[in-house]
């Protein structure tokens, strides 16, 4: 028979080989036990005590240099060694005010990339251009689409519905030829309504937008 305390020590001993057998499998589950460290909320405790006190040292060390440079001076030098670093502080201010200001100009520009003056609505127009404003805004574009159209069509044809040039290009598009704005009418020689039509739907099919149509045309001349 087997002595109890020796029956006792052996269950011991199993109890320790099994929990030695887990840790190994946990360890052998986890790819990488560092991570399961990093990620261990105490970890994040420590790394914003390691910032904090990189702070206070960086503070301190200042303080420091203030010391050392002023050590032994009298009142006066010692003012104007606080009026430094009080310039210093004001100078950094005003650079990051025009760094502000900079990107606050840089935005607007963005929201208005054509550079091109936008009307706030189509009241502002009268005549063919009032007409082709709302036509505009009817066939989806906005008013800075507008703003594109009117540059490039008073560089066309003044918005003149009769007008013509040596080649053969008619209208306020300036179709050439003119005949081509026919799909849109049998009216296109006298119909500003007709003209406008085509001429929004030309340039959505070649260009995607009156803007896009007036870069060309700045571009090279022609759209």
């Amino acid at each position: 028979m087997i002595p109890k305390l020796t029956r006792y020590g052996a269950r011991i001993a199993a109890l320790v080989v099994l929990a030695i057998g887990a840790l190994i499998a946990v360890n052998a589950v986890t790819d990488d036990p560092a991570l399961i460290d990093a990620e261990h909320p105490g970890q994040a405790a420590a790394e914003q005590q390691a910032d904090a006190e990189a702070a206070y040292e960086e503070a301190r060390g200042h303080h420091r240099d203030y010391i050392a440079a002023t050590a032994g001076a009298d009142v006066t030098v010692k003012a104007e060694a606080v009026g430094e670093y009080a310039a210093d502080k004001a100078n950094g201010l005003n650079d990051a005010q025009e760094d502000a200001d900079q990107a606050a100009e840089e935005a607007a520009a963005n929201n208005n990339p054509t550079s091109v003056e936008i009307p706030s609505s189509c009241d502002e127009f009268t005549g063919n251009k009032a007409t082709g404003c709302a036509l505009t805004l009817e066939a989806g574009f906005d008013l800075e689409q507008f703003a594109c159209l009117e540059l490039l069509w008073d560089k066309e044809s003044g918005w003149n519905e009769l007008a013509e040039n040596p080649i053969g290009a008619y209208g306020i598009p300036q179709s050439y030829p003119g005949s081509k704005m026919a799909s849109f009418g049998d009216d296109w020689r006298t119909n500003p309504v007709t003209q406008i039509l085509w001429g929004l739907d030309y340039i959505e099919g070649r260009y995607d937008a009156p803007c896009d149509a007036w870069a060309k045309s700045e571009a090279e001349g022609f759209y």
